[in-house]
């Protein structure tokens, strides 16, 4: 939104051109937060105001700087431009030379004469062509350039996700990056030749994803001195633009809307001689060239440099106007240092004496000058050799034309006089000189060497050679190789971790896939918690050197098995090879999931590895492979296998394994707590606090298992057939003294209970006795009672007749006295 002055009424007494002529132009953000209710719009302009401070922090700067401090950047940075690549003027003169003597394109030459041989030596492009095969081989094989890197302490989960990061990263590299590849085989031809070729890592917002784009040696000027291009004062990226392609970038808002004019051509030294050594012309180039200047730089109008210090900045400027197209921070808004972002790589095949490294043409490129030279002077007198001229008699003509001679043809000739021999004269030319072939070969072999590209003989080695020595040859020949190696390796981490960081920052939170193992939704936390590094290694830059490593290790194998992992190392030999589904046809340990015990056994019978696991239940799973093995049918199955030993010891290796975890159990409980995992790196001091622990826990289950020891060899003694029939005879014995015994105990009881009945009847005769005595007692009482009461009776009959008679004298008296 855009408010002019001119649509507004001018005062009195001031012309309203004038007026328009003094128009201010004002960019309105977000209209909606001056538009007030009523629809009108209010507008406070602040004098002096810090465009730093109104600016968003990724805004193009240079929409709010005046013209003439633009003018002033840009004039400052095209000089400080073109005083980088004045400063890299003799790399690039001896590149360009090189160029000559490539020998991609035939030279038709006239001198010394026409149809001259025009043929180049082969050294430095072979040279090339070799670096660059054996390279993308080792750097970017079928399943991908991309392995990973735990950060910190390894456990299942970050496992996982490091499998996740891999799989995911190398889809992205050879699936939607579909340019990847294509980029990365013209960097290393470029390498190999130039000694310097740059990656360009950014995300590009047009088709929403990264991108690394191959930028040739020549168009990244950075100053000669710098040491490395993270910490060079300044990188310029110089690019070609299309006007339709300039257009889009200004509409888009990502430029100024400025008038650029027709395209100017500007091309340095180094691309017209690459146009002329593809075959192609750049006279017709119809593209704006663009400098792209990553520089530390003080602009006062940002708001950035208030303590005078230099920030980070790409300025980004037309080089035929020099006008600058765009002005944008270079750090993190989050980054109190404001350290800047790094967008480049910088690819070196040998450092030489300033930044830009050095190729092959400069070091075998005068080789390949003298081979080509030498070359053409073998061929010219072969030439000239097998096609003679000289002198003949001016009368001496041939019939028809002077077409050569065809094999089998006679031609007509008239002779003035004398003989054919007499009138023709052949100069002496010489055959080609074996002395210069000789001084080919060497010269060849000496650039073949140089570059690193010199096959070894080993027709002069013995086949029994110790495989060491093999080795040690092929080292000293491949180390030179191998440094270029292990060179690129580093910037291709560097160019991972550059990518890994944009997929982190940009990527969706969820895989576009799924997973074989973990959530859909765990890209972006996979992708913090692993590195990410090429798949190439920098100790050993060829497959054969990594086949001998791996043909030694086999061998010192064979002579002590039990201390290697053989199903491990017969692994790694296959991914060495090349071979696809190494997991499938050799699986390790890492790769086996929890299965239940018949699962096992199955797994035991057929050659599979098996695994047991911290958590399961180890008794159950001893108790039935034991079962397993003890069982008759399955014995003599095995018995008849000629794997048995082998399934065997898988099998009991496994049982082993258990043991092991249930030990692991039995200490914690006697501990009350849960062990550290299995091998995991513990604090001195809690290590020794561990270790008594453990010691005074592992006698007490020592004891236990002691004590269930011998109960287990007692009662396996108990099966014994000897020890059987022992306790049987021991058994019939005692069961004859137990007889026996019961037999006397019975007599005694019997005897017992004769002398308790007889003790019994004398008791009952006593009994009787003194019952008869009893009676007999009671009868003489009885009849002493019946005496004595008849004694009374007669006493008191008595009684009474003396009484009666008593009375009767009485009364006899008184009758006597009364008469």
């Amino acid at each position: 939104m855009a408010i002019e002055k001119g649509l507004y009424a001018a005062p009195e007494g001031i012309d309203a051109g004038e007026e328009e002529e003094a128009a201010l132009e004002i960019d309105i953000v977000n209209p909606e937060m001056v538009t007030l209710d009523d629809g009108s719009v209010e507008i406070t302009i602040i004098p002096d105001a810090d465009m730093g401070d109104m600016m968003p922090f990724d805004a193009n700067l240079a929409e709010g700087m005046e013209e003439s401090d633009l003018n002033a950047l840009a004039d400052d940075l095209v000089g400080l431009v073109s005083a980088d690549i004045d400063s890299r003027k003799d790399w690039a003169d001896t590149f360009v030379k090189g160029l000559d003597v490539l020998g991609f394109k035939y030279e038709e030459r006239t001198d010394p004469w026409e149809g001259a041989c025009g043929v180049y030596s082969t050294v430095l492009a072979e040279a090339a062509i070799r670096f660059q095969a054996e390279t993308m081989s080792e750097t970017f094989p079928a399943a991908g350039p991309v392995r990973v890197k735990i950060v910190g302490v390894e456990d299942k989960d970050k496992e996982e996700a490091a499998n996740r990061v891999k799989a995911d990263m190398n889809y992205e590299l050879t699936e939607r990056m579909v340019e990847y590849r294509p980029e990365h085989e013209r960097l290393l031809y470029s390498l190999g030749l130039a000694g310097s070729a740059f990656k360009k890592v950014y995300f590009d917002p047009n088709i929403g994803r990264q991108v690394a784009l191959y930028i040739p040696a020549e168009d990244v000027v950075v100053p000669y001195g710098a040491s490395h291009i993270e910490t060079a004062e300044r990188v310029t990226h110089i690019m070609r633009k299309t006007k339709n392609e300039m257009k889009k970038l200004q509409v888009s808002g990502f430029y100024r809307d400025v008038d650029l004019g027709d395209p100017q051509a500007y091309h340095t030294d180094i691309e017209e001689r690459k146009a002329e050594e593809g075959g192609y012309s750049i006279q017709d180039d119809n593209r704006y060239s663009i400098y792209e200047i990553h520089a530390d730089l003080v602009i006062e109008a940002s708001g950035d440099s208030e303590d005078g210090i230099a920030k980070p900045y790409v300025v980004t400027l037309e080089r035929g106007t020099n006008e600058i197209l765009s002005i944008y921070r270079n750090w993190n808004p989050e980054d109190p240092l404001t350290l800047k972002r790094q967008h480049f790589v910088h690819y070196v095949y040998v450092p030489g004496f300033g930044f830009y490294g050095l190729g092959l043409i400069h070091i075998i490129g005068g080789y390949a000058k003298a081979g080509t030279s030498l070359i053409r002077q073998l061929v010219d007198a072969g030439t000239l050799s097998n096609l003679p001229g000289g002198l003949k008699a001016r009368g001496l003509r041939i019939k028809g034309d002077d077409t050569p001679i065809e094999p089998g043809e006679f031609k007509d000739v008239d002779v003035p006089s004398g003989s054919i021999r007499d009138n023709i004269m052949p100069l002496p030319y010489k055959e080609p000189s074996q002395t210069l072939l000789a001084l080919l070969n060497q010269i060849t072999q000496e650039g073949r060497r140089l570059g690193a590209i010199s096959d070894m003989n080993i027709s002069d080695m013995s086949a029994n050679a110790p495989v060491g020595t093999t080795l040690a040859l092929l080292e000293r020949t491949l180390k030179p190789m191998a440094a270029v190696q292990a060179r690129v390796h580093y910037a291709m981490k560097q160019e991972f971790k550059l990518l890994k960081a944009i997929m982190a920052e940009y990527a969706s939170e969820e895989y576009a896939y799924e997973p074989i193992r973990g959530e859909v939704t765990a890209r972006q936390s996979d992708y913090m918690s692993v590195d990410v590094i090429p798949v190439s290694d920098p100790n050993s830059s060829t497959m054969a050197q990594r086949v001998v490593q791996y043909q030694a290790v086999l061998q010192m194998a064979q002579s002590a098995p039990q201390i290697y992992d053989l199903p491990q190392l017969h692994r790694q030999m296959i991914e060495v090879l090349g071979v696809k589904n190494a997991e499938k046809l050799v699986p390790t340990e890492d790769d086996i999931r929890p299965t239940d015990p018949v699962s096992e056994n199955m797994n035991a019978l057929n050659g599979k590895p098996m695994k047991a696991f911290i958590y399961q239940d180890h008794d159950a799973h001893m108790a039935a492979h034991q079962a397993f093995l003890q069982d008759p049918m399955i014995a003599a199955t095995i018995g008849q296998n000629p794997q048995a030993q082998r399934i065997m010891a898988s099998l009991q290796a496994h049982i082993v394994e258990h043991l092991g975890f249930k030990y692991r159990k039995q200490m914690e409980d006697k501990l009350g707590a849960p062990l550290p995992n299995p091998n995991a790196e513990l604090p001195e001091d809690m290590e020794v606090n561990l270790a008594r622990l453990i010691a005074t826990a592992g006698t007490q289950v020592s004891q236990q298992n002691q004590q269930q020891a011998a109960q287990q060899a007692a009662q396996k003694k108990a099966q014994d057939p000897v020890v059987q029939m022992q306790q049987a005879e021991l058994q019939i014995k005692q069961q004859e003294v137990q007889r026996k015994m019961a037999k006397d105990q019975l007599d005694a009881q019997v005897k017992q209970a004769e002398l308790e009945l007889k003790a019994r009847e004398n008791m009952q005769d006593a009994q009787m006795d003194q019952a008869e005595l009893a009676l007999k007692q009671q009868e003489l009482q009885i009849d002493a009672q019946k005496a004595g009461a008849k004694l009374a009776s007669d006493r008191r009959k008595d009684n009474t007749k003396l009484d009666l008679d008593l009375l009767k004298t009485i009364k006899d008296s008184n009758n006597n006295r009364g008469q």
